[in-house]
């Protein structure tokens, strides 16, 4: 693992402070139009992330390798890596093939060591792996909904994503969050996180990520109407890590919770008729005059030389609870009610993509 940067002996909280309740404010001018968070729902012990984080311009804290990470994660089932014990199979191809970016730096507070053990960062999808020690017993809820995170110093102002934890034991976890940035990011950037505890402990990272290579895209441009629901799909993408597809939707609606357009997910089968497990991805929402309008990457396994052809069927999941979160533009949060009994279903049409064996050759080599 990788050194990190060395400790300081005294943390400057009134400044981090400051810096976060300014970057706060910046973030809330960014959001102009109201807009909507749909979270994944398909990880167990999940989490809904906050689509308005803290910005915080100084990313500093008491952090140091920690000598004791390699023994304490090799006690875990599979190689010793919090992706590698993971059941998301892309995780486990992109450790094992040297694809993450390993950290390693641990902040400890109040008896709590957290460190930040991982990065993945592969199509629009950032994924964060932490190991979680306490020299006493944690709540199952103690870090709440994850990480607030920040790249290059700025929120972005269209992403999803999910927290999940595996508790190994009442004083030690592991626990991945996932980003889905919708909007253009850079290859390269600095990524702050801050992780908070129920005793009002905080935890801050900042690290460089850079986007994994042969990353294959396959422009689709397929879109179909039905019952007043556009489907727009862009493209599709192919790495060592998993399949992503990209799409948008448009409804003539105002009601977040009754537009359709965020419960959209796919089925994919191969030309043999073998299921493409789907793994996350989320979508963010903005009301646009009388339309409300969808956009997201949806996640799934690995496909491996034998595919020639996908064949995706979109189809409508209609949530059985929930509600939501919608946020003005000035920031301010209102809690939407649960209508899913008023939802109209969707049926939508299959549609084919070509793989070619060069992309998945040029993927696997």
């Amino acid at each position: 693992m990788k050194k990190s940067h060395d400790s300081f002996e005294e943390f400057p909280r009134d400044q981090v402070r400051s810096a976060i309740r300014s970057g706060i404010v910046q973030a809330k001018e960014q959001l102009d139009t109201p807009r909507f968070r749909r979270p994944n729902r398909k990880r167990k012990i999940l989490y809904a992330l906050s689509s308005v984080a803290a910005v915080f311009g100084i990313l500093v804290g008491s952090s140091y390798y920690s000598p004791t990470l390699a023994s304490s994660l090799s006690q875990l089932p599979i190689i010793g890596s919090v992706f590698g014990n993971s059941d998301l199979i892309g995780l486990q191809q992109a450790q094992k093939n040297g694809l993450t970016n390993e950290i390693g730096e641990t902040q400890t507070i109040n008896g709590i060591s957290v460190t930040l053990a991982e990065i993945l960062y592969d199509q629009n999808n950032i994924t964060i792996g932490l190991f979680i020690e306490s020299d006493k017993e944690l709540d199952q809820f103690y870090f709440g909904a994850g990480m607030n995170f920040v790249i290059n110093g700025k929120n972005p102002t269209r992403y999803t994503g999910s927290y999940g934890e595996d508790i190994l034991s009442a004083t030690t976890r592991t626990a991945i969050q996932e980003i889905n940035v919708t909007e253009d990011i850079p290859e390269k950037f600095e990524l702050g996180l801050m992780l908070h505890g129920e005793n009002g402990e905080t935890w801050y990272f900042s690290t460089p990520v850079e986007k994994i290579t042969d990353i294959h895209k396959i422009p689709v441009q397929h879109s179909q109407t039905v019952d007043g629901l556009t489907l727009y799909v862009t493209e599709m993408s192919v790495s060592e890590t998993g399949v992503s597809i990209a799409y948008k939707s448009s409804e003539v609606e105002t009601d977040f919770e009754l537009s359709r357009g965020g419960n959209i997910e796919f089925l994919v089968v191969d030309q043999d008729g073998n299921e493409i497990t789907g793994r996350s991805g989320g979508a963010s929402g903005e009301r646009v005059k009388d339309h409300i309008m969808f956009t997201s990457n949806k996640q799934f396994d690995p496909i491996d030389s034998k595919v020639t052809e996908l064949t995706i069927t979109p189809y409508l999941v209609i949530p059985s609870a929930g509600g939501g979160v919608e946020i003005d533009g000035n920031g301010n949060e209102r809690q939407l009610e649960y209508k899913g009994n008023s939802i109209k279903p969707v049926e939508f049409e299959s549609f084919t993509v070509t793989v070619t064996p060069r992309i998945l050759s040029n993927v696997q080599n």
